[in-house]
């Protein structure tokens, strides 16, 4: 659900400015990220700074950048060809393909309730958004693929934080940079000559930009309130969390603005809201049995090893 906002917030900064530039809002995007991080840790003293070897920040830093940047190309390029709520109806599968790739890759073992419990999750927002279903094959594949990026870069976020003990702001701190340098590139030479033209061409630009940099200063939010999320949880119950959402926003939508809904959606955000009510209680389950594993994904091999220059008493 933090991505259907987020993605919001792009499709709506370009129909408003008529600024159809993605790749740009994102480096903008990025760069507050990286402004607030640092004025949160240095200046604020908020929290300390933790520091990681250079080796360190390729090895586990850079890839989940790389992918949380792929995530956003791909949902942007899926925008272009279907609509938000045929994306979000792809992204409610999430939840189920973080668990399949920690099953599959991690190889992390769940219990049957928590497999049980993701078929209402996923079923109830199918049937929320499937009336709205405008379909494009290519659109489809670039909105699959970024829910595998999306699981992916919440296993290597969840893995970052709870295996090497970082917390959200650090891991913003070190992470938006490298997703700066990352887009930065494809910006400039996909973007670049069409910023100029909109820079002298836009009547009220001032504004405008005005709106686009207090975006960033929302993605800075969003993008730290995403690890702490991921930080205090797990990134099944984090995707979880985005398909209740869904179906929250569609209730309120209802109850407060009076938006139409079909039987077929209210049935869909009934089916979501208990499974994800049943989702919790399993969970809280889980965690009374001091004798079961730890839902959370478990350290690798590596994850044990100390980072470059750590004191071994640290570990």
């Amino acid at each position: 659900m933090h991505l259907y906002y987020y993605y919001s917030d792009i499709s709506a900064t370009r129909q408003k400015l008529e600024f159809k530039f993605p790749l740009t809002v994102s480096c903008v995007h990025f760069i507050c990220s990286s402004i607030g991080a640092y004025i949160a840790i240095k200046v604020l003293k908020v929290k300390p700074l933790i520091e990681v070897a250079p080796e360190d920040r390729w090895k586990r830093i850079f890839p989940m950048s790389f992918v949380f940047c792929i995530n956003i190309v791909l949902g942007n390029i899926s925008l272009r060809y279907i609509p938000v709520s045929f994306m979000q109806t792809i992204k409610s599968f999430t939840p189920a393909t973080t668990v399949i790739l920690q099953w599959l890759v991690w190889r992390k073992y769940f219990e049957w309730r928590i497999w049980a419990s993701l078929i209402p999750i996923v079923g109830g927002i199918l049937l929320t958004s499937v009336t709205e279903l405008s379909f494009n094959m290519f659109g489809f594949c670039a909105a699959m693929v970024g829910c595998l990026a999306t699981s992916t870069k919440t296993i290597l976020a969840e893995s970052l934080l709870h295996g090497y003990k970082f917390d959200s702001i650090n891991t913003v701190y070190y992470m938006a940079p490298f997703a700066t340098m990352i887009l930065s590139i494809p910006a400039i030479v996909l973007e670049g000559s069409g910023v100029i033209n909109w820079l002298y061409t836009y009547e009220s630009t001032v504004p405008a930009l005005i709106i686009i940099i207090t975006s960033g200063v929302l993605a800075f939010c969003l993008n730290f309130s995403i690890f702490y999320v991921i930080h205090s949880t797990t990134a099944v119950t984090f995707n979880v969390a985005g398909n209740l959402k869904v179906a929250v926003a569609v209730l309120i939508s209802w109850m407060i603005f009076r938006n139409p809904i079909s039987a077929m959606n209210a049935v869909g955000c009934g089916i979501t809201l208990v499974g994800c009510t049943f989702y919790g209680y399993v969970r809280h389950l889980i965690s009374q049995q001091a004798a079961s594993p730890s839902p959370r994904t478990p350290r690798s091999r590596l994850e044990m090893l100390p980072l470059v220059g750590e004191k071994q008493e640290k570990i």
